[in-house]
């Protein structure tokens, strides 16, 4: 979800707006992606490398965290919604902590599209937390580390979509994405809404997918 910064900047508005709209956007995108029968959608909430940032602007963003869960569960638990995290909360603020291990508990036994957030998640340090579980198991092969992934319980990535015209992954699910889909479209995330969501299936339903057989 890419572009927030920039689309205040372009406005000479504050950063902490840009985040605000993007909020909204994700608002726009779980209700399109529900409707439009996505088993799964996974959101790039806040990467590890994303603590590097300046202060004001990390608290800001967990304050959006914190005031989107209670504004938001339960909309997404009446609809059916299940939330799943991957990436390390742990090193969050107690509340925070606290505010996921009840929306993830509120809306364990849901059974419609899983919306997925990452959080405090690199795809790298996946890998490598995966490799040692496996290792500490037994041996190490492609299928004993997918096992150990965040996302081990989750279908396979068939599309992987990043806005604000940037081409590349940002150290995001690249295991997954080993097959996937991907489309890197020129629109700031604060824009992005369900034409878009619309326009990437679509294109994604136009394409063959080989998974190197041929």
């Amino acid at each position: 979800m890419d572009g927030n910064g920039r689309w205040a900047r372009r406005r000479h508005l504050p950063r902490v707006l840009g985040h605000q709209r993007g909020v909204e956007a994700v608002r726009r995108t779980v209700r399109a992606a529900a409707e439009l029968g996505l088993s799964a959608l996974t959101l790039y909430a806040f990467s590890t490398e994303n603590w590097r940032r300046p202060q004001d602007e990390v608290s800001a963003l967990m304050g959006l965290l914190k005031h989107f869960i209670l504004s938001d569960l339960e909309e997404f638990a009446s609809n059916n919604i299940r939330l799943k995290v991957i990436g390390d909360v742990s090193v969050f603020a107690p509340d925070i902590v606290a505010l996921v291990e009840h929306a993830l508990a509120r809306t364990t036994g849901n059974t419609g599209m899983t919306m997925v957030v990452a959080l405090n998640y690199g795809s790298q340090d996946e890998i490598a937390r995966a490799a040692r579980a496996a290792a500490a198991k037994g041996e190490i092969t492609p299928e004993t580390i997918a096992a150990e992934l965040d996302t081990a319980d989750l279908p396979p990535l068939d599309l992987l979509i990043r806005t604000s015209g940037e081409v590349r992954l940002s150290n995001f699910l690249m295991w997954q994405a080993a097959y996937a889909e991907m489309m890197f479209l020129d629109v700031l995330w604060p824009d992005f809404g369900r034409a878009h969501l619309e326009e990437a299936i679509a294109e994604y339903d136009r394409r063959e997918r080989r998974f190197g057989g041929r």
